[in-house]
């Protein structure tokens, strides 16, 4: 889960606006799983660009708490998907209801409605994984618990863990508090081991709960608030939520399994089933969500920038006692947080579980299954990065008297670009040979390589060619040929006018000359990225 929760932390930094501690615990976490750059990075980036559009955007929403037995709409390939007229219809109807005062209809049948909402449980896992970087081998760390207190001394009780400035979090319950646990003095008769398995199965249920708890919060105050909704157009609305009606339903049906199955017996033999009767649904609703954020964190900065209407009714909501101090942003990367928190859970579990249980398998293939949800996440965000990479290069660019191609083509993805010196060689009966030098800029994606004159931000193309089919480079005797030793020589075997050319070109080091060399020369690898 090393990649996963890294995630988790670089993306809270960049949404929440968090105290200093916050901060430390999700640097330090970061370090010890290793960066995984793709989904965080990449939401960043393309969240500060202001080169897609919302026009035709519609997302697909279902009414809240789906039944977990009726199917979800089949997900799509992007989350801007056209809905058509009838989706704008009626979001404008749904616009013109009454609004309700939003009431937190909070229910559990072991948990009460003190459990913390979910970014606390996040905040206190984040903070335990700091505390523990302090005091264990960062090998330990990557199969710990995440909930401090579950078999920790008192200090590390939940109760010690700091809450944000103002607020007071009452204490989580641990399955050894359970009535039914206490009545039957199981304590007494359950080894060490088979009680942190309890309570590390206990956890996903404690977490769900607290996650469900907040979830209800983001749709019910915040998506169903008509003052909110009457400040957005109906695509706003729609890129805003996405479909986290659809993931609070899907919450709500897995809380409901998770709870099903602590009441068959409280001492619960297995888990991992539970999980992957859901993995499907988890991939339905997950998938999508996540791949909006990107545009979701991007609207969210550009309303509150300059929509005073909207920043007003935000502020207005965000005061509700229910919010608990915690802001519209916190509320919408819940999703993010949670599925990618989940396989940590599941790790737990399965370290405390006996190696010749019932439920090793099954949890191995539910740990697997969330990992496979996060990666396809992280690539289709990844992917969507690259076209808006490619959308905005094509307006820069100028194709002038050559024949243009479009740059925004399917699995087409920038590699790398820059300025390099292209070197003419003059020779002179009297002085010898002069080698002038004229900039030029490449542009090499996977699949093609452009050759340019920058001018200001923009780009005129004097040359390109199909990659790696009709590019090779070649390495030159530079110091018998008078040359610096930044040059080598670029073929074109067909170019833009079906001919073959050559150039030579120099970079600014041996090491920047090393590196276009090895890109342009990879043709298996790159062709195939």
């Amino acid at each position: 889960m090393a990649n996963s929760d890294a995630v988790v932390c670089a993306l809270a930094q960049s949404k929440m606006d968090e105290s200093n501690v916050k901060t430390n615990a999700c640097q330090t976490t970061e370090r010890t799983f290793g960066a995984f750059g793709g989904i965080a990075a990449a939401l960043r980036s393309v969240a500060d660009s202001d080169s897609w559009s919302l026009e035709g955007v519609y997302l697909h929403t279902a009414p809240l708490f789906t039944s977990t037995n009726k199917a979800l709409p089949s997900r799509p390939d992007s989350p801007a998907q056209d809905c058509g007229r009838d989706e704008v219809k009626r979001c404008r109807d749904d616009a013109q209801k009454e609004e309700e005062t939003f009431q937190l209809k909070f229910e559990s049948k072991y948990i009460n409605s003190s459990v913390p909402l979910y970014q606390d449980y996040w905040l206190k896992c984040m903070r335990a994984d700091l505390q523990k970087v302090q005091h264990k081998r960062l090998s330990d760390l990557v199969m710990s618990q995440c909930l401090a207190g579950l078999s920790s001394p008192p200090a590390f009780s939940p109760v010690s863990v700091s809450s944000p400035p103002g607020l007071h979090v009452a204490p989580s319950a641990l399955w050894q508090e359970l009535p039914e646990v206490k009545r039957k003095r199981l304590l007494h008769s359950l080894t060490a081991s088979d009680v942190r398995l309890q309570e590390a199965m206990f956890e996903l249920i404690l977490s769900e709960t607290s996650y469900q708890k907040s979830l209800q919060v983001a749709v019910g105050l915040f998506q169903g608030s008509v003052e909110l909704r009457n400040t957005l157009s109906p695509v706003q609305n729609h890129v805003l939520f996405s479909n986290l009606k659809e993931v609070c339903g899907v919450s709500e049906g897995f809380l409901l399994d998770l709870e099903a199955r602590l009441g068959q017996n409280v001492v619960m033999s297995k888990m991992g089933d539970v999980v992957l009767s859901h993995r499907s649904a988890f991939r339905r609703v997950y998938v999508p969500y996540v791949t909006n954020m990107m545009y979701q964190e991007a609207l969210i900065a550009k309303l509150l920038q300059e929509n005073k209407k909207f920043m007003m009714a935000v502020k207005k909501l965000e005061k509700d006692p229910v919010c608990q101090r915690q802001t519209l942003k916190s509320f919408l990367v819940l999703p993010f947080q949670r599925i990618t928190r989940l396989r940590l859970i599941l790790e737990n579990i399965l370290k405390r579980t006996h190696e010749h249980s019932i439920d090793v398998t099954n949890l191995k293939e539910a740990i697997e299954a969330v990992r496979e949800i996060v990666v396809e996440c992280d690539s289709n965000v990844q992917r969507m990065k690259r076209t808006e990479e490619l959308v905005s290069l094509e307006k820069l660019v100028d194709f002038g008297n050559v024949k243009s191609i479009p740059l925004v083509v399917s699995g087409r993805h920038l590699i790398r670009a820059g300025a390099l010196k292209k070197l003419t060689v003059k020779s002179n009966h009297t002085t010898g040979s002069t080698v002038s030098r004229t900039d030029i800029y490449l542009h090499l994606f996977n699949d093609l390589l452009l050759l340019s004159h920058k001018n200001g931000q923009r780009f005129s193309v004097q040359d390109h060619a199909m990659f790696p089919a009709h590019v090779r480079v070649e390495e030159l005797k530079t110091q018998m040929l008078g040359l610096p030793p930044e040059a080598f020589l670029l073929h074109l075997t067909q170019n833009r006018l079906k001919t073959a050319t050559a150039v030579m070109l120099a970079a600014q080091t041996r090491l920047e000359k090393e590196t276009w060399v090895q890109l342009l020369s990879a043709k298996q690898s790159i062709a195939g990225v």
